[in-house]
């Protein structure tokens, strides 16, 4: 996944990300950063932050393996910014640290939540030009884009096929080797079955006197076994070689990917139209108290039946859309299309100002 972050996204995103700082900013200012990027902890790696530092790109990840406790007297209480807009209160604390690896080490800013529990999440980023209110905020409304992936597949179908084409994949591309990964899955198994039988063992009641001995005896020879055939393996897998080249495989193993210019139109105007629902949902949420409800609403505009009654010589068209299913949706679906009226958009093609009703 780094590899794919570094080889494939970063250079889209070096040239799509609107509003970058110029050569000569990042020249006079060692800290700042091109834009930047947020993910889980498995990014919190020195190697992935440096290289991306490299290319002046800034992370935000959660630290792994946090052991030490800051003392609570560092933590200020702040309002922090939160999705959708809005502020919360959290306590913070900020400091610099060191984010060592095997290939050497970097600074980085560290900034630590304290909940009332007593618990300390750690954040760390190369960011160092964003204030800490900012990181948290940031880093603690990354379930948005969960939610977000999770609403996409519910009610998008944005991880559905679109089409069943097929390409190959150029033959340098190195891959997991099918070798590797067989013998990799025999290693986990092998340990599922060595826990079960500690598992085992750990059941038998030791004031049993003596009764359970025989028993015993055949869990540790077979636990003695297991590990055994343990060993043997992973020195089978360390002998593989976890990635090989495609072009060594046979030919009825080799990989193959979607065509995959099909499937990115159809999730563009998947992204568009939802883009465009959270905007009416934006609009709607002054007439309903939940988020959920305005955006099940807007569902169920998007899909009721309307009359079309276009007017030549006022260049209008009426839109009328039959009534909801309540009178509290009626009244908000209502206001949102005098809303929508009042903004006079036009048919793109007859050029017609749209007029919204409810039937």
């Amino acid at each position: 996944m780094a590899a794919t972050l570094i080889d494939e996204i970063v250079p889209e995103l070096l040239t799509s990300v609107p509003s970058q700082p110029t050569e000569a900013e990042l020249a006079a200012d060692p800290h700042l950063a091109r834009f930047v990027m947020i993910f889980d902890r498995e990014g919190s790696t020195h190697s992935l932050l440096s290289k991306l530092w490299e290319k002046r790109i800034g992370a935000i990840t959660y630290r792994k393996s946090v052991k030490d406790l800051w003392s609570k007297d560092e933590f200020i209480e702040a309002e922090t910014p939160v999705p959708g807009g809005g502020q919360t209160k959290m306590k913070l604390a900020t400091r610099e640290t060191m984010l060592s690896g095997s290939d050497g080490s970097m600074k980085v800013l560290e900034v630590r939540r304290l909940t009332d529990t007593g618990h300390q999440t750690a954040i760390i980023t190369t960011a160092r030009r964003l204030a800490g209110t900012a990181i948290a905020g940031r880093m603690f409304s990354r379930w948005c884009q969960e939610n977000y992936f999770c609403y996409m597949m519910e009610h998008y179908d944005i991880d559905g096929l679109t089409q069943y084409g097929a390409e190959e994949l150029p033959g340098t591309l190195e891959v997991v080797n099918p070798v590797w990964r067989e013998l990799d899955k025999k290693v986990r198994c092998q340990l599922r079955g060595i826990r079960k039988l500690y598992s085992d063992l750990g059941q038998f009641d030791s004031a049993s006197e003596g009764k359970d001995i025989p028993l015993r005896a055949n869990r540790l020879e077979d636990i003695q076994r297991l590990e055994s055939d343990l060993k043997e393996m992973r020195e089978s897998r360390r002998k593989t070689s976890r990635k090989v080249r495609i072009d060594s495989l046979p030919e009825n193993e080799r990989p193959q990917q979607l065509a995959p210019l099909g499937k990115m139109l159809t999730d563009t105007i998947k992204m568009i139209a939802y883009r465009a629902e959270t905007a009416l949902v934006a609009l709607l949420r002054k007439y309903l108290a939940k988020e959920d409800e305005a955006r099940a609403l807007i569902r169920e505009l998007f899909v009721s039946s309307a009359d079309f009654e276009p007017n030549e010589q006022e260049k209008t068209l009426t839109i009328k859309i039959h009534r909801m299913a309540s009178p509290v949706n009626d009244r908000a679906v209502g206001a949102l299309l005098e809303e929508l009226t009042s903004i006079s958009f036009c048919h793109p093609e007859t050029g017609m100002r749209l007029i919204y009703k409810l039937a």
